[in-house]
């Protein structure tokens, strides 16, 4: 049994964590370690845990919390990852870490990533950087060594992007320079600490783009969309927070290269993610949304085309709790540690 820790278990990414390694058949739940609502079994914090996750909220200097571990998850805000990883791997442990802490392979990267949100531009674990592997397998498998133990969780927007954009990107299906993200997101994806402009009476009946002057992901979808296409790929993002729960819908735009048609689309698509088994594809006629995701890892994607302004459309639905953070954490998991990626993520969600 593969013996996890995880740190930053009280929040929602925590608990999604949680609830995914109860139903793994190789992984035992070992420590869990938070900053806040500590001494109290976890089931007193998530009451439907009751019976299946009893076991205490360790602070971070407990001595329990410190006892090695075979895979830690640090389900943190930026910056605590960088200064209690290099602990954990010298102990002998794969890391995956939640924020952006190890997305970026260079220090230039992660201090730009860094000023987009307001943080400290030094990396406090540099050295760790060229070591890191960015977390998306639908895009970035062949990066997966074999003896990878540390990896960067993907951002929940950059995961529903990527997706949906790098098939028309790696085969050269849009012109680069004409791609638009347009994202909406449950407001969930704010984590689970409240503030003023996520109470109930601002989130109700009330939808707003926000981080229009630099959304932190755009930079890793830019990133790794230029990496496929060999050159830079600029886009235009909008992020936008609307009254549900969970679930983030992304419709992606693209304006095609002359001569290509819907048919050489679906075939590009359908070739790319061919090995990917978390992604589905559907036609315009599907009636699907971000319901039909809830709960599981699956990025469900329409892939269209809009035959009078020569435009491609794909709208892509994952649930950014899931797919969005931790269902890729523990596809993540499976992939350093040697098994397949859909261990313990192969089930529908639940609807409605």
């Amino acid at each position: 049994m593969i013996k996890v820790k995880v740190v930053g278990c009280g929040g929602y990414g925590g608990v999604g964590i949680v609830e995914l390694l109860l139903r793994h058949p190789h992984a035992k739940i070992q420590t869990l370690v938070a900053a806040t609502e500590t001494g109290m079994p976890m089931s007193d914090l998530y009451p439907h845990l009751k019976g299946f996750c009893d076991l205490p909220i360790l602070k971070p200097d407990d001595p329990a919390a410190q006892e090695p571990a075979d895979v830690v998850f640090f389900s943190t805000p930026d910056g605590v990852g960088m200064v209690q990883a290099p602990a954990e791997l010298a102990k002998g442990a794969r890391v995956i870490d939640y924020s952006g802490d190890f997305r970026f392979n260079n220090a230039d990267d992660y201090a730009e990533y860094a000023r987009r949100i307001g943080r400290d531009p030094v990396h406090k674990a540099p050295e760790l950087l060229p070591k890191t592997v960015y977390g998306l397998p639908e895009l970035n498998r062949k990066a997966y060594g074999p003896d990878q133990r540390l990896v960067g969780n993907p951002g929940c927007f950059a995961v529903s992007c990527l997706v949906g954009l790098a098939p028309a990107v790696a085969a050269k299906l849009v012109d680069f320079k004409s791609l638009i993200c347009d994202c909406k997101t449950g407001v969930s994806g704010a984590g689970k600490k409240a503030t003023p402009i996520h109470h109930y009476p601002a989130r109700y009946d009330n939808m707003q783009a926000y981080r229009l002057s630099g959304h932190q992901h755009v930079m890793e979808v830019e990133r790794m969309l230029g990496g496929l296409a060999g050159e830079p790929v600029p886009v235009t993002f909008t992020a936008q927070v609307v009254p549900v729960c969970r679930g983030i819908l992304s419709c992606l735009y693209g304006t095609l290269r002359d001569g290509i048609g819907l048919a050489q689309v679906r075939e590009a698509y359908a070739e790319f993610h061919k090995g990917n088994p978390f992604v589905r594809i559907y036609d315009s006629k599907a009636a699907i949304g971000t319901a039909h995701v809830r709960g599981s890892n699956f990025c469900n994607l329409i892939v269209d085309v809009d035959e009078r302004t020569r435009r491609l459309r794909v709208v892509s639905h994952i649930d950014n709790l899931m797919k969005g953070q931790a269902g890729s954490a523990l596809q993540n998991m499976n992939l350093i540690c040697g098994l397949p990626e859909n261990v313990g993520l192969d089930h529908p969600g639940s609807y409605p």
